[in-house]
């Protein structure tokens, strides 16, 4: 997988010695057996298409996940997101309930996150591939040791980012962030298990916008 990497120039470039590190290409020779073994998720085309729809340059809000959906026609690339048409899933749909309650708007009722990725929300899942209805069965085999990489880079080399961390494993995975130069927005993760102990009412979503604004960055249109 890393002499045929599918990603967006921008990232490409930012990640480039990444794809040549040892794990890396471990991961790629395990990533690619599975597949040739049995069904993986998300296709193959959209392993890295929470890259290919948010490039480098345009991140202005990272959302972090955990681990694809591990169920037919979910998974589709980007964290919380499913295709459109599929049924929205439990903690997307509290989402969307977040929202419409903290900004006072609807929205869709389609789990195609795709048009918050092009204004620059970076939906990044940890583990970027599953087996199919084996969750957690793509971790600890480089996938999280990649997606660290990626919050570094950006860390690292841009400013203002707003980082939305959901959930103990997402806190955990955020403590390379530089916090003086981001704004790093920590609650209980959206699932139906959590959610009423503190993500209902965490105002996430006005407080990205009211921190873009204030730095002269485009808010995202939440819905």
């Amino acid at each position: 997988m890393s002499e045929t990497v599918k990603i967006h120039p921008s990232w490409k470039s930012a990640l480039d010695e990444e794809f040549e590190k040892k794990y890396f290409k471990e991961l790629s020779y395990f990533v690619r057996k599975e597949y040739g073994d049995g069904v993986v998720y998300p296709p193959p085309k959209d392993v890295f298409r929470a890259f290919d729809l948010c490039p480098f340059d345009d991140v202005c809000v990272v959302i972090l996940g955990q681990d694809p959906y591990h169920g037919p026609n979910q998974a589709n690339g980007l964290a919380f997101a499913v295709h459109e048409g599929v049924t929205i899933p439990p903690s997307l749909k509290n989402i969307f309930k977040e929202i419409e309650s903290d900004v006072g708007v609807a929205p869709q009722q389609n789990g195609d996150l795709s048009r918050w990725a092009q204004q620059g929300v970076l939906l990044l899942n940890a583990t970027l591939t599953v087996r199919a209805h084996t969750p957690g069965s793509h971790q600890k085999r480089g996938w999280e040791v990649f997606t660290d990489a990626v919050i570094k880079e950006i860390s690292h080399k841009k400013e203002h980012v707003v980082f939305l961390l959901w959930g103990n494993y997402a806190k955990q995975k955020g403590v390379v962030i530089d916090r003086t130069k981001h704004l790093v927005l920590e609650s209980p993760h959206p699932s139906p298990f959590s959610v009423h102990s503190g993500f209902f009412g965490c105002k996430h979503f006005s407080k990205v916008n009211t921190y873009l604004r204030t730095h002269s960055i485009p808010e995202v249109d939440w819905r």
